[in-house]
């Protein structure tokens, strides 16, 4: 399998270098600058994917009982993802799947300048983040820092979101095996996140949704990994995912980190005095880590900018009226009263749309083959979270903080159907872990009923070969 993959690898190496010049097209993007995929951006490309994943995978491969496993998986999830990302950058896809990765390019190549001492680019990135007081000023600098190393090449920014995006199915399955200790739903769950198409489709481009969902997974992963142990090494990624994820969505890092002290607070094992001297120091640590990094400012600049239901009500009228796809236009949200009532709705467009009726364009109908599995798995995502809550509830804390929190911010905010459907991806990876344990339980069951009926007739006293048939 291995030999299977590495010949697949450098395939689809040697056919992106070779045929993504010759059949890619100059194109103008929409800040009026002319770029071309040349045979040397493709090489460097290409190059910069094959050091960053041989890294990855070195990391992934460490685990002792499932490395083996999870850098397979890894490895196939990203040459899909390089695949999927090829072809939108050659056939200049990005209008059509997500525009904001010209956005990105532009800003990114900007802060490239602004580094070389550039004071008319630098003021122009600082507009456009708000001083780093908006979202998206982590993507800038990320986009930049790629710039810097290979050139301006979204493809490269492209190859490495599609890293996260691959990396994230392993750590989906190590935080699944954390909490339930069964390999069978750790598996679903990665398989899951590794191949569901709109997962590979957001984590394939110039955008910030890769990363957002590669740190809300590794967030939560070593929230569970600290609740059983304190490590230098855990307590470090956790504040850096954190600060990065503050970086590219400030909403989101409240959010989660409401979700980790919240989970600290609650524990994930009986309340002893060591559980408690460690969870509080986890806290303090956190506390002191924010604080010195002027995250305690930096939150209160930002929820006095946005965290008023007017602003939200704004916002959520722009995107319903700015769309084909647009719901809810005579919804006000700019009350309590309001926003409560809009749950019900919100809820019902963020888990479900697009509906069948709704697909009236190419770009709506791509989705009904995954929005038909989507649909037929949520009464196991409601089965598995119902024995979570039963059997996990301690364990499980942080994802049912962040993803119910989300989940309901998500109801009041959103009034467009395609951005809801590209912003599930950031509850999805969480909720396939639910989809998982419902569907285990369900095999278990069916599984639980042959046995008892292979073994009815010895509990009648009559051999196995002679049993009657059953009627």
């Amino acid at each position: 399998m291995n030999g299977v993959i590495t010949l697949l690898a450098l395939i689809l190496a040697v056919l992106i270098i070779v045929f993504a010049p010759v059949l890619a097209t100059p194109y103008m993007s929409p800040f009026g600058q002319a770029q071309t995929v040349s045979a040397g951006l493709c090489v460097r490309a290409v190059l910069f994917c094959v050091v960053v994943a041989f890294f990855a995978g070195v990391i992934i491969r460490r685990g002792r009982d499932d490395g083996k496993y999870l850098l397979r998986l890894f490895l196939l999830a990203l040459l899909v993802r390089v695949v999927i990302g090829t072809a939108i950058c050659v056939f200049n896809g990005q209008d059509f799947f997500g525009g904001d990765a010209w956005t990105y390019d532009y800003f990114g190549s900007q802060q490239t300048l602004a580094w070389a001492g550039d004071r008319a680019a630098a003021k122009e990135v600082a507009i456009f983040t708000g001083a780093g007081f908006q979202s998206a000023w982590g993507m800038i600098y990320l986009v930049a820092a790629i710039y810097e190393a290979v050139g301006r090449n979204m493809l490269a920014v492209q190859f490495f979101n599609a890293i996260l995006g691959a990396a994230t199915a392993p750590i989906i399955f190590l935080s699944a095996k954390e909490v339930f200790h069964n390999a069978r739903v750790a598996r679903i769950a990665g398989i899951a996140v590794a191949f569901y198409p709109s997962m590979v489709l957001w984590s394939s481009q110039g955008l910030k949704d890769g990363p957002v969902v590669f740190f809300l997974a590794l967030t939560i992963l070593t929230t569970l990994r600290l609740g059983q142990r304190v490590t230098f090494k855990h307590v470090v990624v956790l504040i850096f995912s954190l600060v990065a994820l503050l970086s590219l969505r400030f909403y989101l890092f409240y959010m989660i980190a409401a979700a980790v002290a919240g989970s600290f607070i609650i524990g994930s094992r009986a309340v002893t005095g060591t559980a408690f001297a460690r969870q509080v120091f986890i806290l303090i640590v956190l506390g002191l880590s924010f604080t010195y990094l002027g995250i305690t400012r930096y939150a209160s600049v930002q929820l006095e900018s946005f965290g008023n239901l007017g602003r939200i009500e704004q916002t959520r009228r722009d995107a319903a009226k700015s769309a084909k796809s647009g719901f809810g236009e005579d919804v006000d949200v700019s009350s309590a009263g309001g926003a409560i009532s809009n749950i019900p709705l919100g809820l019902l467009y963020l888990f479900f749309a697009p509906f069948p009726w709704q697909l009236a364009s190419l770009r709506q109908l791509i989705t009904l083959p995954e929005m038909i599995v989507w649909w037929a798995s949520f009464p196991m995502i409601v089965l598995g979270m119902w024995f979570s809550i039963r059997y996990r509830l301690r364990l499980i804390a942080p994802i049912l903080i962040f993803t119910t929190m989300l989940s309901l911010a998500y109801s009041v905010v959103q009034g467009n159907v395609g951005t809801a459907y590209r912003q599930r991806a950031q509850l999805l990876v969480f909720y396939f872990v639910f989809a998982a344990v419902g569907y285990v339980l369900m095999l278990e069951k069916r599984e639980a009923k042959k046995r008892r009926r292979r073994l009815e007739p010895l509990a009648r006293g009559l051999p196995l070969s002679v049993a009657p048939p059953r009627t």
